[in-house]
């Protein structure tokens, strides 16, 4: 097959490494000092040579703000039976794009980033693809991504976003409270040591992307549990009441182990995810 992948950024570049093992691949990225490093790929200079290629299939990899705009820019170039998938890790109106137009699509996310992943030792790691995805192109990614021993998991474009909230917005926030009150030269702490790895490896990323992750709709009720918590602990603190501290301890050790009771609300189930509504 001939892809095209547009972006080529650390997860365009190493969606271009693993497709080109099996098919010809051309990348397409708007700055072009980030394709000179481009290896066993073609590099396509001038968009519109798009249109002559007629690929099967083409791949977004632009950031996570850009990607309908990156869809809008080509799909004109594009043959009918083209073959659409984009990574975005939030969905938003990724949606509204697919139902107006009539390409065959697969929305996925790779819930692994090169910042924190070995891109090449996936066995721990997974991916979503969205039910709404068309079949042939769902079972083209599919294929290829379990070909790599990801873990594959579907779920509807609703279900994913508010996963997001829980899997992104939760982590991202915490790593950034942690920032915003260092006020004073690091410690040598390990805890704080590792504190600090984390928030910097995290703050490494695209202000885009961190931006378009906590703007999900979904993220201000993750938020809201957060400073709910807080207030909680303050409470706590400001009682010193040993024993509700110990209450606090037992109840987070419950939730790192997996082992809290289910939620009686109405949830939703990925494999053996499952987050509350």
């Amino acid at each position: 097959m001939n892809i095209v992948i547009l972006g080529f950024g650390r997860m365009g570049a190493w969606m271009a490494r693993e497709l080109s093992k099996s098919h010809d691949v051309f990348v397409y990225d708007q700055d072009p000092t980030k394709t000179r490093r481009a290896l066993g790929v073609s590099v396509i200079e001038d968009r519109g040579d798009i249109a002559r290629l007629a690929p099967d299939a083409l791949v977004n990899a632009a950031g996570l703000a850009q990607t309908v705009e990156a869809y809008s820019s080509v799909d004109k170039l594009l043959p009918p039976d083209c073959l659409l998938c984009d990574l975005a890790s939030i969905k938003g109106s990724i949606p509204d794009y697919y139902r107006s137009r009539p390409f065959r699509f697969c929305s996925c996310h790779p819930m692994f980033g090169p910042t924190f992943a070995d891109p090449s030792a996936l066995g721990e790691e997974s991916v979503v693809i969205i039910a709404e995805s068309h079949p042939e192109a769902a079972a083209l990614f599919e294929g290829f991504f379990r070909g790599l021993g990801l873990h594959v998991h579907v779920c509807s474009f609703d279900e994913h976003d508010r996963m997001m909230a829980y899997a992104l917005t939760l982590p991202f926030v915490a790593s950034m409270v942690f920032a915003a009150c260092l006020d004073r030269p690091p410690v040598p702490g390990t805890t704080f040591k590792q504190q600090r790895t984390i928030a910097e490896k995290l703050l490494g990323e695209d202000d885009g992307l961190l931006a378009e992750i906590l703007f999900n709709p979904h993220s201000l009720r993750q938020l809201e549990k957060v400073t709910q918590r807080l207030e909680f602990l303050k409470h706590i603190i400001g009682g010193r009441d040993a024993e509700e501290a110990r209450r606090f301890f037992a109840r987070l050790r419950e939730n790192l182990a997996g082992t809290p009771a289910e939620p009686t609300g109405a949830g939703f189930r990925i494999g053996q995810w499952r987050y509350p509504p």
